[in-house]
């Protein structure tokens, strides 16, 4: 099996990796395969369903033209900096160029001990490896950008966990694998002539419009990225549960699914990772969190800067104090949108500026929300519904609220900025925009439980549903219900490391 592959970091930046293979496993077989991703990528989906394709995915063989390697990063975890990090459980086996000529990696995580493994076994579990497939793939359908997942193979062991659970290898790939924690490496060694060469590969590889050597420059496209990223994550009501500096990426992807969830009753103070005891990652915290980590990535691009000057020292802090902003922005844009509100529709205000009115009246939906613990997926569908079939709807919401005065005096507030738009064609707007189905917590709990006893039916059906977040289809209404609240009171996710 050969692929079309460019190993451009292993050329170019030998110093931050180390050589490592994957480690065998016992009896590699095939889970799940993303067969649209494959044939995107330019692979043939036979040769990878195929034993040798089996092998390939399971760590078990290396295609030609691939190179495995463990990557080097330190990183901040939950704010202290740790110097001992890496890929401990995860080989990138090659850079593969896909039918579009854009470059991906391709990795493997679970694949075996590495360098960087430290205490860990280097494997991981099947229920951990299908929760990163499932959801990777839900926000890929969402249109927010984040890393993806070819293949779960089990691999026919058990890995010691609590409890001891089946092993799995997931296949990912990536725009790439650098994250803020590669940069961070610099904090100890100071080898600013490697940082240098560090920069422009990826300002090369992901910000190619940018003037080659401009590491401000190069923090600026990052920042608005990461404001991009997080205000599609807060629209979403996703919660990452582990941002630290190690899982923030150059390239802007979300990266790392491991205590994550989507919330469903809304609450800005929504933390589900077991590990996160202060919540220091809820979802209300993640704009500024994500400040925080640009802030480490700021700190090593200005030592590429001898003595720095405070003129040098204040464009980054503009750069970094620019991040409130354009998050800001970026929300306000995807909140009018769930709300069908077009941003158009401003120019006849006074100085065509509506922001303020219409932060304020997102805000309050969002107070009520939390007050009633009103579902974040159903509610915005709720809404465009009662734009089609306003008396019903609209009766409904206000009897099943504890306050549903202040909801009608907030929903005439929103009708009057709508205008005069046609209401279905609004509704229908909406509806593109605001997914009926997501991976909610309960259904992801299920389908793993009964992958681990080897039915993957509920893993296939969610996968499917989730594909088409936006189209309401016939006999999927479950994947579309709420947790029942004896699940959602109490519910706690794990890493799975």
């Amino acid at each position: 099996m050969r692929w079309n592959t460019d190993n451009s970091f292993v050329r170019e930046l030998p110093e931050l990796y180390a050589e490592s293979e994957p480690t065998p496993v016992r009896a590699p077989e095939l889970v799940v395969l993303n067969e649209q991703l494959a044939d995107q990528l330019g692979l043939s989906v036979d040769e990878l369903r195929s034993p040798d394709g089996v092998a390939v995915l399971g760590g078990n063989e290396i295609p030609d033209g691939a190179h495995p390697i463990a990557q080097a990063y330190v990183g901040h975890q939950f704010g202290n900096f740790n110097p001992s990090l890496g890929d401990g459980r995860a080989h990138l086996l090659a850079e593969v160029i896909d039918r579009d000529g854009n470059r991906y990696d391709i990795g493997l995580k679970g694949s075996g001990r590495t360098r960087f493994s430290r205490n860990g076994d280097g494997r991981a579990a099947l229920g951990a490896m299908l929760r990163e497939y499932i959801v990777s793939e839900a926000m890929h359908s969402l249109h927010i950008a984040t890393t993806r997942s070819l293949a779960v193979v089990a691999t026919g062991e058990t890995v010691i966990r609590q409890p001891p659970s089946p092993g799995a290898v997931l296949t990912r790939v990536a725009a790439s694998h650098i994250r803020v924690g590669t940069f961070e490496l610099f904090r100890t060694s100071g080898d600013a002539a490697l940082l240098a060469r560090l920069v422009e590969y990826v300002r090369a590889r992901h910000y190619p419009d940018l003037e080659e050597g401009e590491a401000a420059a190069l923090l600026e496209a990052v920042v608005g990225r990461q404001a991009e990223l997080i205000a599609a994550w807060m629209s979403v009501g996703f919660i990452h549960g582990v941002m630290n500096t190690d899982n923030m990426t150059l390239s802007g992807e979300t990266i790392d699914y491991g205590p994550c969830a989507f919330m469903e009753g809304y609450d800005p103070d929504a933390v589900f990772s077991s590990i996160d005891h202060n919540g220091r990652y809820r979802y209300r915290n993640q704009p500024q969190i994500a400040v925080w980590n640009l802030a480490r990535l700021a700190e090593v691009l200005l030592m590429l800067t001898p003595e720095p000057s405070q003129n040098d020292i204040a464009r980054y802090e503009a750069i970094l104090g620019a991040f409130d902003g354009r998050y800001e922005a970026a929300r306000l844009r995807l909140f009018r949108a769930k709300l069908g509100i077009d941003d158009r529709s401003d120019r006849g205000g006074v100085d065509g500026d509506f922001d303020a009115a219409d932060t304020e009246l997102i805000d309050d939906l969002l107070v009520w929300m939390a007050a009633e613990r009103r579902d974040f997926t159903s509610t915005f569908r709720n809404l465009a519904q009662s734009l089609r079939h306003s008396n019903s709807n609209l009766d409904a919401i206000v009897a099943s609220s504890r306050d549903g005065e202040t909801f009608v005096r907030w929903r005439n507030r929103w009708l009057d900025r709508l205008g005069d738009v046609d209401r279905d064609e609004i509704a229908e707007a909406m509806d593109r925009v605001n997914p009926i189905y997501i991976p909610r917590n309960h259904l992801v709990e299920a389908a793993l439980a009964a992958a681990n006893k080897g039915d993957l039916a509920p893993t296939n059906a969610l996968i499917e549903a989730i594909r088409q977040p936006f189209n309401e289809r016939e006999g999927l209404e479950a994947f579309a219900e709420p947790a029942p609240d004896s699940f959602t009171s109490g519910y706690v996710t794990y890493c799975g490391t």
